[in-house]
């Protein structure tokens, strides 16, 4: 929305209603923390349909993306939150990374990645990571709020070899989410509500470096004074236990896809939308 001014342009179509081929771009650099926490922690932020993967291990994400085609060259960055899920659904078991919130720093990929895919996106400030004694340090804020920090170190290259390894270790179907879209005037009732699985395969992107290191992060509790309407994710968020670091890693990617290969889910009951 709005339609009456035709259709938009996004990710997904070009002004002239071409498509992108993401081959040289976006530029990307991803830097992960990962902890253990508790299984029934995790297992209470998950939606109906879905149940935890095999270890509560919790994936904290800052990417930073530049050169990005449907932009026009420009950039933003992003801070997303996963943990191992497996959805049950009308064909069976489908086991990946649940996104459980992803923060973004500008408007127009939250709205297009909110509608058109039904990733749960919402807006934060992202600046780019700063070094200091040999660390890379990340923050997110809302609003003047610092409402994370996350910091790696220690890192050491990866052989191309090693990288090709981690690569093909995955058993990961790819990324999950859950669509929900309000009715107008009906609190409590869904016009959408379903499943969605962004496919682990991405084969323009190319990996030009890796890291191992190890990492460590902080969500800072908010009021409701600081983040009207994010506190409780924050909070839910800082509460989880954090039993130990599982590592960190930074790499370098060059290409992406344009997420057109979005598959929706089907609840084993019957249509998508009864979920």
């Amino acid at each position: 929305m709005p339609t009456h001014f035709g259709p938009a342009t996004g990710p997904r179509r070009g002004p002239d209603g071409q498509r992108f081929a993401c081959k040289d771009t976006p530029k990307t650099t991803a830097i992960s923390v990962s902890f253990l926490s508790r299984q029934e922690q995790l297992s209470a932020l998950l939606p109906p349909g879905f149940s935890l993967g095999a270890e509560p291990v919790v994936t904290v994400t800052a990417t930073y993306m530049k050169e990005i085609e449907w932009l026009a060259g420009r950039g933003y960055n992003m801070l997303g939150v996963t943990i191992p899920a497996i959805y049950h659904g009308k064909a069976g078991l489908v086991a990946g990374s649940f996104l459980l919130v992803l923060w973004e720093n500008l408007t127009e990929p939250i709205i297009t990645g909110r509608e058109e895919l039904g990733y749960s996106k919402i807006f934060a400030d992202l600046p780019e990571p700063v070094t200091r004694n040999d660390e890379l340090h990340c923050a997110a804020n809302w609003d003047g709020f610092r409402f994370m920090d996350l910091s790696v170190g220690q890192l050491q290259p990866l052989s191309a070899e090693q990288i090709a390894g981690n690569a093909t270790a995955t058993k990961s179907a790819g990324t999950l989410h859950y669509k929900y879209m309000p009715r107008t005037s009906e609190p409590g009732r869904a016009d959408v509500r379903y499943a969605v699985l962004t496919p682990i395969a991405v084969p323009n992107r190319v990996v030009t470096s890796m890291s191992r290191g190890q990492g460590k992060l902080q969500f800072h509790r908010a009021r409701w004074e600081d983040m009207p309407t994010q506190y409780m994710i924050v909070n839910a968020l800082h509460a989880l236990d954090v039993l130990e670091y599982r590592g960190a890693t930074v790499s370098h990617t060059v290409g992406g896809k344009d997420l057109s290969d979005m598959q929706i889910l089907l609840a084993p009951e019957g249509p998508a939308t009864s979920l």
